[in-house]
Protein backbone atom coordinates (compact mmCIF):
# COMPACT_ATOMS: atom_id res chain seq x y z
CA UNK A 1 0.00 0.00 0.00
CA UNK A 2 1.17 3.57 -0.68
CA UNK A 3 2.21 5.39 1.95
CA UNK A 4 0.33 8.83 0.72
CA UNK A 5 -1.85 9.61 -2.04
CA UNK A 6 -0.49 9.92 -5.98
CA UNK A 7 -1.22 13.46 -5.78
CA UNK A 8 0.38 14.54 -2.36
CA UNK A 9 3.77 12.68 -4.08
CA UNK A 10 3.71 14.76 -6.99
CA UNK A 11 1.82 18.30 -5.68
CA UNK A 12 2.38 18.41 -1.69
CA UNK A 13 5.67 17.19 -1.42
CA UNK A 14 7.24 19.63 -3.84
CA UNK A 15 4.98 22.92 -2.89
CA UNK A 16 6.53 22.15 0.81
CA UNK A 17 10.13 21.51 -0.31
CA UNK A 18 9.50 24.83 -2.20
CA UNK A 19 7.98 26.94 0.64
CA UNK A 20 11.13 25.75 2.62
CA UNK A 21 13.73 27.04 -0.02
CA UNK A 22 11.64 30.03 -0.28
CA UNK A 23 11.72 30.31 3.87
CA UNK A 24 15.55 30.04 3.88
CA UNK A 25 16.44 32.52 0.67
CA UNK A 26 14.34 35.15 2.47
CA UNK A 27 16.68 34.83 5.33
CA UNK A 28 19.79 35.34 3.13
CA UNK A 29 17.85 38.33 1.60
CA UNK A 30 17.63 39.78 5.29
CA UNK A 31 21.13 38.42 5.95
CA UNK A 32 23.05 40.81 3.50
CA UNK A 33 20.67 43.76 4.37
CA UNK A 34 17.81 43.75 1.82
CA UNK A 35 13.77 43.44 2.25
CA UNK A 36 12.82 39.81 1.29
CA UNK A 37 9.15 41.03 0.46
CA UNK A 38 10.14 44.13 -1.48
CA UNK A 39 12.81 41.31 -3.46
CA UNK A 40 9.81 39.11 -3.93
CA UNK A 41 7.90 42.25 -6.05
CA UNK A 42 10.91 42.98 -8.03
CA UNK A 43 10.97 39.68 -8.65
CA UNK A 44 7.31 39.12 -9.48
CA UNK A 45 7.12 42.54 -11.64
CA UNK A 46 10.11 41.71 -13.50
CA UNK A 47 9.10 38.39 -14.78
CA UNK A 48 5.00 38.53 -14.46
CA UNK A 49 4.05 41.69 -14.32
CA UNK A 50 4.33 42.54 -17.90
CA UNK A 51 3.76 40.49 -21.40
CA UNK A 52 7.57 41.65 -21.95
CA UNK A 53 8.32 39.31 -18.21
CA UNK A 54 6.11 36.72 -19.67
CA UNK A 55 8.13 36.55 -22.72
CA UNK A 56 11.68 36.23 -21.26
CA UNK A 57 10.13 33.58 -18.56
CA UNK A 58 8.49 31.41 -21.06
CA UNK A 59 11.96 31.49 -23.17
CA UNK A 60 13.50 30.52 -20.17
CA UNK A 61 10.75 27.88 -18.93
CA UNK A 62 11.24 26.62 -22.74
CA UNK A 63 14.63 25.44 -22.77
CA UNK A 64 14.22 24.09 -18.89
CA UNK A 65 11.13 21.62 -20.32
CA UNK A 66 13.64 20.57 -23.01
CA UNK A 67 16.31 19.74 -20.65
CA UNK A 68 13.64 18.21 -18.27
CA UNK A 69 12.12 15.61 -20.24
CA UNK A 70 15.86 14.82 -21.23
CA UNK A 71 16.73 13.88 -17.78
CA UNK A 72 13.43 12.82 -17.02
CA UNK A 73 13.00 9.71 -19.65
CA UNK A 74 16.62 8.66 -18.61
CA UNK A 75 15.26 8.75 -14.56
CA UNK A 76 12.71 6.44 -15.54
CA UNK A 77 14.91 3.84 -16.62
CA UNK A 78 17.19 4.47 -13.31
CA UNK A 79 19.90 5.98 -15.43
CA UNK A 80 21.16 9.73 -14.12
CA UNK A 81 21.82 11.42 -17.64
CA UNK A 82 24.17 14.52 -16.26
CA UNK A 83 24.44 15.23 -20.10
CA UNK A 84 22.15 17.81 -21.51
CA UNK A 85 24.45 20.34 -21.50
CA UNK A 86 26.76 18.89 -24.34
CA UNK A 87 23.97 16.99 -25.81
CA UNK A 88 22.21 20.46 -26.46
CA UNK A 89 25.33 21.85 -27.23
CA UNK A 90 25.65 19.37 -29.91
CA UNK A 91 22.02 19.79 -30.60
CA UNK A 92 22.91 23.33 -32.04
CA UNK A 93 25.51 22.40 -34.11
CA UNK A 94 23.11 20.18 -36.05
CA UNK A 95 20.72 23.18 -36.16
CA UNK A 96 23.31 25.65 -37.40
CA UNK A 97 24.26 23.03 -40.55
CA UNK A 98 20.88 22.76 -41.41
CA UNK A 99 19.87 26.26 -41.66
CA UNK A 100 22.87 27.34 -43.17
CA UNK A 101 22.77 23.99 -45.94
CA UNK A 102 20.39 25.55 -48.14
CA UNK A 103 18.56 29.07 -48.29
CA UNK A 104 15.61 28.35 -47.02
CA UNK A 105 11.83 30.18 -48.76
CA UNK A 106 10.39 29.62 -45.60
CA UNK A 107 10.57 28.87 -41.62
CA UNK A 108 7.60 26.29 -42.24
CA UNK A 109 10.33 23.97 -44.64
CA UNK A 110 13.49 24.53 -42.26
CA UNK A 111 11.85 24.00 -38.61
CA UNK A 112 10.96 20.40 -39.48
CA UNK A 113 14.87 20.35 -40.90
CA UNK A 114 16.19 22.04 -37.88
CA UNK A 115 14.29 19.55 -36.14
CA UNK A 116 15.63 16.54 -37.21
CA UNK A 117 18.93 18.13 -37.04
CA UNK A 118 19.04 19.12 -33.56
CA UNK A 119 17.39 15.98 -32.39
CA UNK A 120 19.94 13.35 -34.52
CA UNK A 121 23.19 15.37 -33.04
CA UNK A 122 21.79 15.98 -29.48
CA UNK A 123 20.81 11.70 -30.23
CA UNK A 124 24.55 10.90 -31.51
CA UNK A 125 26.41 12.88 -28.76
CA UNK A 126 24.61 10.89 -25.85
CA UNK A 127 24.89 7.38 -27.84
CA UNK A 128 28.66 7.01 -27.01
CA UNK A 129 28.25 7.42 -23.33
CA UNK A 130 25.02 5.18 -23.96
CA UNK A 131 27.39 2.21 -26.12
CA UNK A 132 29.98 2.90 -23.15
CA UNK A 133 28.31 1.85 -20.32
CA UNK A 134 25.55 -0.81 -22.22
CA UNK A 135 28.60 -2.84 -23.29
CA UNK A 136 31.33 -1.88 -21.47
CA UNK A 137 29.91 -0.88 -18.38
CA UNK A 138 31.07 2.60 -17.75
CA UNK A 139 29.68 4.74 -15.43
CA UNK A 140 26.35 6.82 -17.38
CA UNK A 141 27.27 9.93 -14.66
CA UNK A 142 30.43 9.78 -15.12
CA UNK A 143 30.33 9.67 -19.05
CA UNK A 144 27.75 12.72 -19.87
CA UNK A 145 29.73 15.16 -17.86
CA UNK A 146 33.01 14.18 -19.79
CA UNK A 147 31.27 14.08 -22.72
CA UNK A 148 29.72 17.53 -21.56
CA UNK A 149 33.60 19.32 -21.77
CA UNK A 150 34.33 17.70 -25.03
CA UNK A 151 31.44 19.13 -26.44
CA UNK A 152 31.88 22.53 -25.29
CA UNK A 153 36.09 22.25 -26.99
CA UNK A 154 34.38 20.93 -30.01
CA UNK A 155 32.18 23.75 -30.41
CA UNK A 156 34.67 26.71 -29.40
CA UNK A 157 37.13 24.80 -31.71
CA UNK A 158 34.82 24.51 -34.92
CA UNK A 159 33.48 28.07 -34.46
CA UNK A 160 37.19 28.90 -34.93
CA UNK A 161 38.01 26.71 -37.58
CA UNK A 162 35.67 26.78 -40.17
CA UNK A 163 32.28 27.86 -39.11
CA UNK A 164 33.48 31.02 -38.49
CA UNK A 165 32.64 33.67 -41.39
CA UNK A 166 36.17 34.87 -42.84
CA UNK A 167 37.25 38.26 -41.40
CA UNK A 168 34.27 37.75 -38.71
CA UNK A 169 35.93 38.77 -35.78
CA UNK A 170 33.03 37.39 -33.14
CA UNK A 171 33.09 33.53 -32.39
CA UNK A 172 29.69 32.23 -34.08
CA UNK A 173 28.41 31.12 -37.88
CA UNK A 174 26.95 33.40 -40.39
CA UNK A 175 23.14 34.84 -40.03
CA UNK A 176 21.16 32.50 -40.80
CA UNK A 177 18.95 32.98 -44.06
CA UNK A 178 15.59 34.77 -43.91
CA UNK A 179 13.41 32.00 -44.39
CA UNK A 180 14.78 30.30 -41.38
CA UNK A 181 13.99 32.73 -38.66
CA UNK A 182 11.36 31.39 -36.13
CA UNK A 183 7.98 33.63 -35.71
CA UNK A 184 7.89 34.87 -32.05
CA UNK A 185 4.70 34.64 -29.96
CA UNK A 186 4.45 38.41 -30.67
CA UNK A 187 3.98 37.48 -34.53
CA UNK A 188 1.81 34.65 -33.77
CA UNK A 189 -0.89 36.41 -31.14
CA UNK A 190 -1.07 39.46 -33.23
CA UNK A 191 -2.79 37.62 -36.06
CA UNK A 192 -5.49 37.35 -33.05
CA UNK A 193 -5.22 40.77 -32.62
CA UNK A 194 -3.53 39.58 -28.80
CA UNK A 195 -0.94 42.35 -27.98
CA UNK A 196 2.21 40.93 -27.47
CA UNK A 197 5.89 42.33 -26.20
CA UNK A 198 8.04 42.47 -29.37
CA UNK A 199 11.28 42.32 -27.47
CA UNK A 200 11.71 38.58 -25.67
CA UNK A 201 12.79 36.09 -27.74
CA UNK A 202 10.02 33.55 -26.99
CA UNK A 203 8.59 31.80 -30.06
CA UNK A 204 6.86 28.84 -31.61
CA UNK A 205 9.22 26.37 -29.93
CA UNK A 206 7.74 26.78 -27.00
CA UNK A 207 4.36 24.68 -28.73
CA UNK A 208 7.27 22.38 -30.00
CA UNK A 209 8.19 22.07 -26.37
CA UNK A 210 4.74 21.14 -24.73
CA UNK A 211 4.39 18.72 -27.68
CA UNK A 212 7.38 17.20 -26.90
CA UNK A 213 5.62 16.18 -22.92
CA UNK A 214 3.18 14.60 -25.05
CA UNK A 215 4.96 12.94 -26.82
CA UNK A 216 6.56 11.78 -23.89
CA UNK A 217 4.10 11.41 -21.47
CA UNK A 218 2.72 9.14 -24.47
CA UNK A 219 5.77 7.23 -24.34
CA UNK A 220 6.01 6.17 -21.21
CA UNK A 221 2.46 5.86 -20.41
CA UNK A 222 0.73 4.53 -23.26
CA UNK A 223 3.06 2.26 -25.63
CA UNK A 224 4.87 -1.08 -24.64
CA UNK A 225 8.05 0.33 -24.62
CA UNK A 226 7.58 2.94 -22.42
CA UNK A 227 6.61 0.02 -19.94
CA UNK A 228 9.61 -1.89 -20.66
CA UNK A 229 11.43 1.23 -19.62
CA UNK A 230 9.71 1.84 -16.51
CA UNK A 231 9.82 -2.05 -15.46
CA UNK A 232 13.66 -1.90 -16.13
CA UNK A 233 13.72 0.98 -14.05
CA UNK A 234 12.33 -0.20 -11.02
CA UNK A 235 14.14 -3.59 -11.32
CA UNK A 236 16.60 -4.39 -13.78
CA UNK A 237 16.77 -8.19 -12.35
CA UNK A 238 13.13 -8.22 -12.62
CA UNK A 239 13.57 -6.86 -16.36
CA UNK A 240 15.69 -9.19 -17.30
CA UNK A 241 13.85 -11.88 -16.37
CA UNK A 242 10.68 -10.90 -17.75
CA UNK A 243 12.74 -10.56 -21.01
CA UNK A 244 13.91 -6.99 -21.35
CA UNK A 245 17.19 -6.54 -22.83
CA UNK A 246 19.71 -4.14 -20.69
CA UNK A 247 21.21 -2.73 -23.70
CA UNK A 248 18.40 -2.49 -25.83
CA UNK A 249 17.08 -0.26 -22.97
CA UNK A 250 19.70 1.95 -22.41
CA UNK A 251 20.43 2.69 -26.40
CA UNK A 252 16.72 3.71 -26.70
CA UNK A 253 16.64 6.01 -23.77
CA UNK A 254 19.82 7.98 -23.98
CA UNK A 255 18.87 8.20 -27.77
CA UNK A 256 15.21 9.46 -27.21
CA UNK A 257 17.37 11.72 -24.18
CA UNK A 258 19.75 13.66 -26.13
CA UNK A 259 17.50 13.61 -28.96
CA UNK A 260 15.39 15.67 -26.74
CA UNK A 261 18.14 17.84 -24.94
CA UNK A 262 18.97 18.63 -28.67
CA UNK A 263 16.18 20.24 -29.17
CA UNK A 264 16.56 22.81 -27.03
CA UNK A 265 18.84 24.22 -29.57
CA UNK A 266 15.86 25.57 -31.46
CA UNK A 267 15.04 27.64 -29.38
CA UNK A 268 18.21 29.64 -28.90
CA UNK A 269 20.32 29.09 -31.76
CA UNK A 270 17.02 29.06 -34.69
CA UNK A 271 14.78 31.13 -32.44
CA UNK A 272 17.20 33.38 -30.33
CA UNK A 273 20.37 34.14 -31.70
CA UNK A 274 19.61 32.89 -35.32
CA UNK A 275 23.16 31.68 -35.56
CA UNK A 276 25.35 29.26 -33.70
CA UNK A 277 27.43 30.93 -31.10
CA UNK A 278 29.52 30.00 -28.09
CA UNK A 279 27.53 29.02 -25.02
CA UNK A 280 24.54 29.12 -26.84
CA UNK A 281 22.79 26.38 -23.98
CA UNK A 282 23.81 28.77 -20.91
CA UNK A 283 23.25 26.17 -18.24
CA UNK A 284 20.21 25.11 -19.19
CA UNK A 285 21.68 21.13 -19.25
CA UNK A 286 22.24 21.27 -15.68
CA UNK A 287 18.92 23.21 -14.79
CA UNK A 288 17.01 20.65 -16.31
CA UNK A 289 18.41 18.12 -13.36
CA UNK A 290 16.15 20.02 -11.08
CA UNK A 291 13.62 20.99 -13.50
CA UNK A 292 13.28 16.76 -13.58
CA UNK A 293 13.77 16.12 -10.32
CA UNK A 294 10.97 18.76 -8.81
CA UNK A 295 8.77 17.95 -11.50
CA UNK A 296 8.96 14.28 -10.26
CA UNK A 297 9.89 13.01 -13.64
CA UNK A 298 6.29 13.42 -15.03
CA UNK A 299 5.67 15.66 -18.23
CA UNK A 300 3.17 18.10 -16.86
CA UNK A 301 5.16 18.59 -13.58
CA UNK A 302 8.55 19.47 -15.72
CA UNK A 303 6.06 22.17 -16.98
CA UNK A 304 5.36 23.77 -13.93
CA UNK A 305 8.85 23.11 -12.75
CA UNK A 306 10.52 24.52 -15.86
CA UNK A 307 8.03 27.70 -15.16
CA UNK A 308 9.27 28.16 -11.93
CA UNK A 309 13.17 28.33 -13.19
CA UNK A 310 12.24 30.52 -16.30
CA UNK A 311 10.62 33.00 -13.12
CA UNK A 312 13.40 32.60 -11.22
CA UNK A 313 16.15 33.58 -13.87
CA UNK A 314 13.96 36.45 -15.36
CA UNK A 315 13.01 37.69 -11.86
CA UNK A 316 16.29 36.99 -10.84
CA UNK A 317 18.17 39.18 -13.59
CA UNK A 318 15.70 42.00 -13.09
CA UNK A 319 16.04 41.90 -9.33
CA UNK A 320 20.16 42.30 -9.55
CA UNK A 321 19.27 45.20 -12.07
CA UNK A 322 16.53 47.28 -9.97
CA UNK A 323 18.36 46.88 -6.52
CA UNK A 324 21.63 46.31 -5.03
CA UNK A 325 21.16 41.77 -4.71
CA UNK A 326 23.42 40.49 -6.89
CA UNK A 327 22.15 38.18 -9.22
CA UNK A 328 24.29 35.33 -7.79
CA UNK A 329 21.86 35.32 -5.09
CA UNK A 330 19.30 33.26 -7.71
CA UNK A 331 22.16 30.89 -7.72
CA UNK A 332 21.49 30.98 -4.37
CA UNK A 333 17.95 30.38 -4.58
CA UNK A 334 18.34 27.20 -7.33
CA UNK A 335 20.63 26.09 -5.03
CA UNK A 336 17.79 25.50 -2.07
CA UNK A 337 15.05 24.63 -4.34
CA UNK A 338 17.62 21.72 -5.71
CA UNK A 339 18.80 20.68 -2.06
CA UNK A 340 15.00 20.37 -0.84
CA UNK A 341 13.65 18.69 -4.07
CA UNK A 342 16.61 16.64 -4.04
CA UNK A 343 19.29 15.53 -1.44
CA UNK A 344 16.68 16.73 1.23
CA UNK A 345 13.64 14.88 -0.41
CA UNK A 346 13.63 12.27 2.18
CA UNK A 347 13.67 14.97 4.93
CA UNK A 348 9.67 16.12 3.44
CA UNK A 349 8.19 13.58 2.45
CA UNK A 350 8.80 11.30 5.63
CA UNK A 351 6.96 13.64 7.80
CA UNK A 352 3.99 14.06 5.04
CA UNK A 353 4.27 10.00 4.86
CA UNK A 354 3.60 9.93 8.26
CA UNK A 355 0.99 12.32 8.42
CA UNK A 356 -1.09 10.29 5.76
CA UNK A 357 -0.34 6.77 7.51
CA UNK A 358 -1.59 8.15 10.95
CA UNK A 359 -4.41 9.69 9.46
CA UNK A 360 -5.07 5.94 7.83
CA UNK A 361 -4.61 4.00 10.79
CA UNK A 362 -7.19 6.27 12.54
CA UNK A 363 -9.59 5.39 9.72
CA UNK A 364 -9.15 2.09 9.93
CA UNK A 365 -8.99 2.21 13.68
CA UNK A 366 -12.66 4.02 13.81
CA UNK A 367 -14.43 1.29 11.03
CA UNK A 368 -13.42 -1.22 13.66
CA UNK A 369 -15.04 0.35 16.17
CA UNK A 370 -18.00 1.11 14.42
CA UNK A 371 -21.04 -1.09 15.88
CA UNK A 372 -22.60 -3.91 13.90
CA UNK A 373 -25.92 -3.04 12.58
CA UNK A 374 -28.42 -5.39 10.65
CA UNK A 375 -27.79 -3.02 7.92
CA UNK A 376 -24.24 -3.13 8.01
CA UNK A 377 -23.29 -6.79 9.18
CA UNK A 378 -22.08 -9.36 7.17
CA UNK A 379 -24.50 -12.46 5.98
CA UNK A 380 -24.34 -15.07 7.79
CA UNK A 381 -22.56 -17.88 6.82
CA UNK A 382 -24.27 -21.30 6.23
CA UNK A 383 -22.65 -25.10 6.89
CA UNK A 384 -22.41 -25.97 3.67
CA UNK A 385 -20.53 -23.12 2.92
Amino acid sequence: MDKMPAWADVLLVPLVSLILAAVLSALVILGIGENPLEALNYMIQGALGSTYGWGYTLYYATNFIFTGLAVAVAFHASMFNIGGEGQATLGGLGVALVCLALPWPHWTLALPAAIIGGALFGAAWAAIPAYLQAKRGSHIVITTIMFNYIAFALIIYLLNNGLKPVGQMESSTAKFPEGAHLPTLHDMLAVIGIPFSKAPPVNISLFLALAACYGVWLLLWRTPLGFEIRAFGKSEPAGKYAGISPTKIIMIVMLISGGLAGLMAINTVMGEAERLVNNSVQNAGFIGIAVALMGRSHPLGIILAGLLFGFLVQGGAELAFWTSIPTELIVVIQALVILFTGALDNMVRMPIEAVFTRRRLAQAGRAENTPRTPGNSPPPTTAAE
